[in-house]
């Protein structure tokens, strides 16, 4: 049985999203026990309004919730009863297999630094993030690509980019299933020459000791057609372009619904055009994925997005699931481990 921890108090609309997201996996994942943590008596109550597996869910009591906006290391020296760090310790502990939370980001990513162990010969975690393109990849035709880091480690040397590059394919090969993903560096140029002198010489290192699809560099245009299937930056660049696809994705949507209230004309086009916005929406609806992972670590946190509803969290405990299932963390050892061997030789 795989048993997961669920910070259920984090995140903008929790408890109570949080608890029907759980409720909800308890019934679609039967080789999954749920561990909720969090105010046991919020929880109880909310559990008694929903329907759900009673003996695939467990609730952890923690006195104390991190919220969105404290500053993380004072929040985490504040509440050591937090539901965060509670959750992290049962995972760190071994009594539950992974972390998923909608909370504090930079919170729940100093909670897992502090209570995991990096893996053999990686230097420093890294955030990933999804993200849509036109471009569908793997047995599932999987439209996401991922992107990382996007703000676990700001500045980064050529061999984490080598390490985030590893983590990154292992991923998107377990997760996404797709068997031989485009792995890609983002710099300002297509060329190998181009960009901070990290980046030239991770394109050298990635080229020369790994057997990664490596397919150069890409430029910021290249991210939502889909040129590469997993894009590798430092935190700082990492971040900000996640925020501005995130952006962009909900501009057009709003912007459709002021054409459609301006003019018939634009309300007509709009109309024929409803199907292809739907599909639009659903594509860059982060909901439908839920979460994405923090690599690097020895035990598997799944980051869900702050403003998630049931919906994003049952499927970020699905990810939770399928990750663990999939053997994840056996496969970046191995990666890492034959990079470290190829390059001593």
């Amino acid at each position: 049985m795989i048993r997961i921890a669920v910070d259920a108090m984090g995140g903008d609309h929790a408890p109570d999203e949080i608890v029907r997201g759980a409720a909800a996996a308890s019934l679609a994942l039967t080789d999954v026990e749920l561990i909720l943590v969090g105010d046991a008596r919020q929880i109880d109550r909310l559990l008694r309004e929903e329907r759900h597996e009673a003996e695939r869910i467990r609730v952890e009591h923690a006195s104390q919730a991190i919220a969105m906006d404290e500053k993380p290391a004072e929040a985490l020296a504040a509440k050591p009863d937090a539901s965060l760090l509670v959750a992290a310790r049962l995972v760190a502990r071994g009594d539950a297999d992974a972390l998923v939370s909608a909370g504090n980001t930079g919170a729940a990513v100093l909670a897992c630094s502090r209570h995991f162990h990096l893996i053999a010969g990686v230097r420093r975690a890294a955030l990933a993030a999804v993200y849509p393109t036109e471009i569908r990849r793997g047995d599932k035709e999987d439209p996401f690509s991922l992107i990382l880091d996007v703000g676990a480690t700001l500045d980064v040397t050529a061999e984490d980019l080598v390490s985030f590059a590893l983590m990154g394919a292992a991923y998107a090969t377990r997760i996404s299933k797709n068997p031989r993903p485009r792995v890609a560096l983002l710099s300002n140029g297509t060329e190998a020459g181009k960009g901070p002198k990290e980046i030239v010489r991770a394109h050298e290192l990635l080229l020369a000791h790994t057997g990664l699809n490596f397919v150069g560099n890409v430029e910021g245009v290249d991210i939502p057609r889909g040129t590469a299937d997993v894009v590798v930056c430092s935190g700082f660049t990492g971040n900000i372009v996640v925020k501005m696809l995130e952006g962009v994705s909900e501009t057009v949507m709003r912007l459709a619904r002021y054409a459609y209230k301006e003019k018939l004309v634009w309300r007509i086009a709009l109309g024929m055009l409803s199907g292809g916005i739907g599909r639009l929406k659903a594509l860059t609806d982060w909901q439908e994925y839920g979460g994405a992972p923090l690599l690097g670590f020895d035990r598997l946190f799944i980051k869900a997005h702050g403003r998630s509803r049931s919906r994003a969290v049952e499927n970020a405990i699905k990810v939770a699931a399928k990750a663990v299932r999939s053997g994840l963390h056996d496969d970046i050892r191995k990666r890492v481990a034959e990079f470290e061997a190829r390059r001593s030789t």
